[in-house]
């Protein structure tokens, strides 16, 4: 599972050819982990503590258009 970001309360990862829809994942600090829609940017499963979730997402949505790519390239792999 590459590293896409790693953030003060948690990590950014995407699994090399994933189910669909287009999605990410977040690791907190404390090994709790959600699941993201990259549409819409919404929890589609799991929990994270609100300090890394609001981290995660505001990343996200400067980044989106990487998250889109890597999604894309990981998923022709």
């Amino acid at each position: 599972m590459p590293v896409l970001a790693r953030l003060q309360f948690c990590l950014i990862a995407m699994y090399f050819e994933d189910h669909n829809p287009p999605h990410f994942h977040i690791i907190g600090n404390d090994g709790r982990e959600a699941e993201v829609l990259i549409d819409g940017l919404t929890v589609k499963k799991g929990a994270v503590d609100r300090r890394a979730l609001r981290e995660a997402l505001d990343w996200a949505q400067e980044n989106r258009t990487l998250l889109t790519e890597t999604w894309d390239a990981y998923q022709s792999r």
